[in-house]
């Protein structure tokens, strides 16, 4: 068991033919410790820790801090209690995501931490919305960086490393010195942030893996995320893509609150329509050079239905992979997806398919009854 320290990401020497790859979004970590499926064992049967401490990190502090975020993000915040976390989001005008963050407040502070790249362009957003409010949001990248602990032995991990164990699953707990640990619902069974000031990053990496954490990579980590069925930023979403799509109405959108960007197109679908689009867990038949892209179509008789998010190499269940595919799509669809010579079938994995009620949306349910509005369409 590795107790040396986060180490540099192993490059990616597989070489491929036709479209451009997306870029790596976890190239500056680890992505992997020499044994992947062990690692993805480890999450699932005891416990592992991942070194994400190129996510972005930002701080808002200031007396009107919780009330000022809950204008501009999709959550309720604006009586997040002490030591709590969630996730938020930021839309556009039309509803479209953004920005996703995890949140943590804790102390005289609200944290976002948000993926790699991200941090400047949403500080930027921030700052412009400060005005007159008593808040001050600043980028504290590198000041914390964040290591992840996954598995149902977390809360024992975490108490042999002299850390606290916050109620799951979603309390917060401050550090002594800087820093605090967030329980998190994902991935796998049970998870932890240990946000850490920077500097400490490599001694509290040794005391997690010495107090019988598995040291893991990213492709572990996102292994076990897709299996979560927990859509990440760009990767599982694209420009048109609103929360109702990837399951991030609740943890994320507080469907009772109003006052953000984009909130009306949000209340709109959640009311009176479906989103145009769900997001599903799909089993890929193919081998590991034919795997497809992030990005790459999903097909149904040769027409596109969808596209491909996250794939990864599962240590059970095979090559599977998030993707957003039309509404009308059916559950049992014969279906392809890739782009050139990595086309392959895959089916959709029916605990991931949530058919759509019998009834229609509340609020055209209720025009329906009252008469103020067209009848339901098939």
């Amino acid at each position: 068991m590795s107790t040396t320290g986060p180490q540099t990401a192993p490059e990616n020497d597989e070489a491929h033919d036709g479209a451009t790859e997306p870029p790596d979004p976890d190239a500056a970590v680890a992505a992997h410790h020499g044994d992947p499926p062990a690692e993805q064992r480890a999450m699932a049967r005891s416990a592992a820790v991942v070194d994400r401490s190129h996510r972005d990190v930002l701080a808002v502090t200031g007396a009107e801090r919780l009330s000022w975020l809950h204008l501009l993000l999709t959550q309720h915040v604006s009586e997040l209690p002490p030591d709590t976390g969630t996730e938020a989001l930021v839309l556009d005008i039309q509803g479209r995501v953004l920005h996703h963050m995890a949140v943590a407040a804790t102390g005289d502070t609200v944290y976002l931490d948000t993926e790699p790249g991200e941090g400047t362009p949403l500080l930027d957003y921030l700052q412009k919305m400060v005005f007159w409010s008593k808040v001050e949001p600043r980028d504290a990248t590198a000041e914390l960086a964040v290591l992840t602990v996954v598995g149902p032995d977390v809360p024992e991990v975490l108490e042999r490393a002299g850390l606290p164990v916050p109620t799951a699953p979603h309390g917060v707990a401050g550090l002594d010195g800087g820093g605090f640990v967030r329980r998190t619902p994902w991935p796998g069974r049970d998870a932890a942030d240990v946000v850490v000031p920077r500097a400490e990053r490599d001694a509290r990496w040794s005391a997690l893996t010495a107090a019988g954490a598995r040291a893991a990579g990213t492709i572990a980590f996102e292994a076990l995320r897709v299996e979560s069925r927990a859509p990440r930023l760009h990767r599982d979403t694209d420009d048109r893509t609103i929360p109702h799509e990837v399951g991030w109405i609740g943890p994320a959108v507080h469907l009772t609150k109003g006052c953000y960007r984009g909130q009306e197109t949000v209340a709109r679908v959640a009311n009176l329509g479906r989103p145009p689009r769900r997001q599903v867990l799909l089993h890929l038949d193919a081998g590991d050079e034919d795997l497809p892209r992030t990005g790459d179509p999903v097909q149904r008789d040769g027409r596109a239905v969808g596209r491909i998010g996250t794939v990864v190499q599962h240590h059970e269940l095979g090559p599977i992979a998030l993707a957003l595919v039309k509404r009308s799509v059916p559950v049992d669809a014969e279906l392809t997806a890739g782009a050139d010579d990595r086309v392959s079938p895959v089916t959709i994995d029916p605990d991931s398919y949530e058919p759509d009620p019998d009834q229609p949306p509340p609020g055209r349910a209720a025009r329906e009854r009252t008469g103020r509005g067209p009848g339901r369409r098939g």
